[in-house]
């Protein structure tokens, strides 16, 4: 007896099922990310208009009052701080872009495509980590006014360190917006961390002879562990200081007397930003 010719079946594609899925939405969420920064150039604007405030005119200030005996510019010292807040205001309010993409409804098509949920954040968290990168190089043209060389060796240093801040900064938004519903509840919550998270990072005053309590509140704060090696790498190249004032302005970050090194530091910010950017991606995972 003859058997039917069997019918071959065409393959079945399983959305998300490959790498090829995961790497295209990460890369499609990076450069989005892109498009919407080089489009909006009012956010560029005002994403820099405090930063120089801060520098120009708290540190103008801030310079004329401390005294350091050797002609320094207080805004030297602030410029790290600077270039970090920069990140920090950047990379943060990225962030804001999957509360917004949740009330509107474009998160809803994003979370259809054939791509797991955590590579969304991926995508995310690059070119957050990237756009802010960006904004700090801006800030970066202005090192020549408050006598920051442009040395190649100091200017790549400092991009780097700056973009391991920007990566954990927008881990850090990610992580905060990844159950937050509405953009005005994620605003309330941002303000309530981003000036604290500042402030205690020694970007505007010297991490020397504080209260007991407040150095240990500048121990948690994770933004201390990425100021501090950006303030290395400036100083580096500083002359005429006398060690002590050097000492003073400079203390680093200790864990019971012991000044920290800068890999150890940076070691402290990455560890930090992937396990924010996990914690992210695995509530993010469970939004409905």
């Amino acid at each position: 007896m003859a058997h039917a010719p069997t019918a071959e079946i065409a393959p079945v594609h399983l959305p998300g099922a490959t790498f090829n899925d995961d790497w295209r939405a990460v890369r499609v969420v990076w450069k989005r990310e892109l498009i919407r920064f080089a489009r909006n150039r009012l956010r560029i604007a005002t994403s820099l208009a405090q930063p120089i405030l801060f520098l120009f005119v708290l540190g103008g200030g801030l310079s004329h009052l401390i005294s350091t005996g050797s002609g320094f510019d207080f805004r030297t010292f602030m410029f790290p701080g600077v270039l970090a807040m920069t990140v920090l205001f950047t990379a943060i309010f990225s962030a804001v872009s999957v509360v917004w993409d949740r009330e509107f409804g474009f998160l809803r098509e994003m979370l259809v495509a054939p791509a797991r949920r955590g590579a969304i954040m991926l995508g995310k968290a690059a070119g957050g980590a990237t756009v802010a990168t960006l904004q700090a190089v801006i800030m970066l043209i202005l090192a020549g006014l408050v006598h920051v060389p442009y040395s190649p060796l100091l200017i790549g240093t400092l991009l780097i360190e700056l973009a391991l801040t920007a990566f954990m900064l927008t881990a850090f938004g990610l992580m905060l917006a990844s159950r937050i519903e509405q953009v005005e509840s994620f605003q309330v919550v941002i303000q309530f961390f981003v000036l604290p998270t500042f402030f205690l990072s020694g970007a505007v005053f010297p991490l020397s002879g504080l209260p007991a309590w407040l150095e240990a509140l500048t121990k948690i704060d994770p933004l201390s562990y990425a100021v501090d090696p950006l303030r290395r790498a400036v100083f580096a190249p500083v002359n005429g200081l006398s060690t002590a004032m050097s000492r003073a302005l400079n203390p680093g970050m200790t864990w019971d007397g012991w000044r920290l090194p800068t890999v150890l530091e940076l070691g402290v910010v990455i560890a930090l930003g992937a396990a924010m950017l996990s914690l992210a991606i695995v509530r993010f995972s469970k939004t409905d």
